[in-house]
């Protein structure tokens, strides 16, 4: 008989051990509609302050500038760096003014 798989997870924000059962994940949600195109439309560029994730946006806007010209880019940085709890805030301002966000990794 086998042992249930758990994991051990370190958060580095406040350095509490938490166990965590994958066979209990959270529910999956669907993935947002695609967009048919995105002329005309707004796009997030969001830096989650992962190491590299500046200069990946500052490019991906360039491209976008360069390429796609009538497309809208705003970037912003998400606070409280990439590991950090999500920001309400953030998120409600994409929500109701943007078409579609990139959330940027560099490395």
């Amino acid at each position: 008989m086998s042992q249930p798989v758990r994991f051990s997870v370190v958060n580095p924000e406040v350095r509490r051990v938490q166990t965590v059962d994958p066979e209990s994940a959270a529910a999956s949600a669907p993935l947002a509609k695609r967009l048919d195109s995105l002329e005309g439309k707004t796009v997030y560029l969001v830096d989650t302050g992962f190491g590299g994730s500046f200069k990946f946006m500052r490019e991906l806007d360039n491209w976008f500038a360069a390429n796609m010209p009538a497309v809208t880019t705003v970037r912003k940085r998400k606070p409280g760096g990439p590991f950090a709890d999500d920001n309400a805030e953030l998120w409600e301002e994409i929500k109701e003014q943007g078409d579609a966000a990139i959330l940027g990794v560099g490395g």
